[in-house]
């Protein structure tokens, strides 16, 4: 069976054959109904466009890059697959380069993907801390995601931990909470600062300090949130409910109140951060968390790529908000 031709779907659709290249190439000019003829004449004819000559008449390869610094991260994975699944909707080849961390390896990366004359760039980084700008002299638009480029002149899309941390802890002044503490990470992580600061702020609105006297830092680990919350018991035996700053640590200070028969919400609600399912879901009782909402990070990633491509490309840092996944470790008041 012979290959279908341009010719041959401009006629299934009755367009001219300028029309439907027009209508396949997403150009503005032709009427949405048009469109919708002649893309329905291609999927009946199998129709599959000259890349190449596609290529030239756009100046577009319609492919694009993804370099990432962890690939096996819990996080820069759902904003790889959100971007993906936008890209996948426009019909637009996707190049995934791993770095691993290695400024070295990266700039290879960058190097053949520029090769390869790809589009544009997203660039997801490995934690949520500022990473150097890969420059402003590259001949195709950078969108960075999860962490922000150093240059104010980039386009960053993050998360918005501060915006979280309120959230958990109205979450938990809503349930009637007044004696809240905060165990978190790695005081180095923007991230794990910025929820303390939301969280402490949100409690200052209410005319409340932070159960134990402080923000207790740490690792971001259910072995640190076993040891953190035994020591906070022993300072606050009081305290009626825990906000961690991620689902690991969640999980070890669920540990530790059930070894100290103290029930879990009745009288220590407790929340969580990132909605890491395995950990959130599987906890006894479910964990409430909030989400980051990263696949919708990644396929607006994907979506601002696609304007700068078409000449319109923002700068500054965007954030988004996380969501509250309401479980069973949290309820109101009793």
């Amino acid at each position: 069976m012979e290959r279908a031709t341009l010719r041959d779907v401009a006629r299934l659709a009755g367009v001219s054959v300028a029309t439907a290249s027009k209508a396949l190439n997403g150009q503005p000019q032709v009427r949405a109904s048009t469109r919708e003829r002649v893309m329905q004449a291609a999927s009946q004819l199998d129709f599959s466009p000259n890349t190449h000559a596609q290529a030239l008449i756009t100046q577009r390869t319609g492919t694009v890059g993804l370099l990432t610094s962890d690939l096996e991260g819990r996080f820069s994975i759902p904003i790889l697959m959100g971007a993906e699944d936008a890209f996948g909707t426009d019909q637009t080849s996707v190049f995934l380069c791993d770095a691993r961390g290695d400024s070295i390896r990266e700039r290879h990366h960058l190097r053949a993907l520029l090769s390869r004359r790809v589009d544009g760039l997203i660039v997801v980084g490995a934690r949520p801390d500022s990473r150097p700008s890969l420059g402003r002299d590259l001949p195709v638009p950078v969108i960075y995601a999860y962490a922000p480029s150093e240059d104010p002149a980039d386009l960053s899309l993050v998360s918005d931990n501060e915006g979280g941390g309120r959230l958990a802890v109205d979450h938990l002044i809503r349930c009637g909470r007044r004696r809240i503490a905060h165990i978190t990470g790695d005081a180095t992580y923007g991230a794990a600062q910025d929820r303390a600061r939301g969280a402490v702020d949100r409690l200052a609105e209410e005319g409340l300090e932070v159960a134990g006297g402080e923000v207790w830092f740490g690792m971001w680990s259910e072995a640190w949130g076993r040891g953190a919350t035994r020591m906070l018991l022993e300072r606050c035996p009081d305290v009626d409910a825990i906000f961690a700053g991620s689902d690991e640590i969640a999980r070890g200070v669920v540990d530790v109140l059930h070894e100290e028969r103290l029930d879990v919400p009745g009288q220590v609600a407790v929340i969580g951060y990132d909605n890491w399912t395995i950990l959130g879901a599987n906890a006894r009782p479910p964990l409430t968390t909030i989400d980051l909402n990263l696949e919708q990070l990644g396929r607006v990633a994907a979506q601002r790529l696609f304007a700068a491509i078409g000449g319109t490309l923002g700068s500054g840092v965007e954030k988004f908000p996380g969501k509250l996944v309401t479980r069973e470790s949290t309820a109101p008041l009793r």
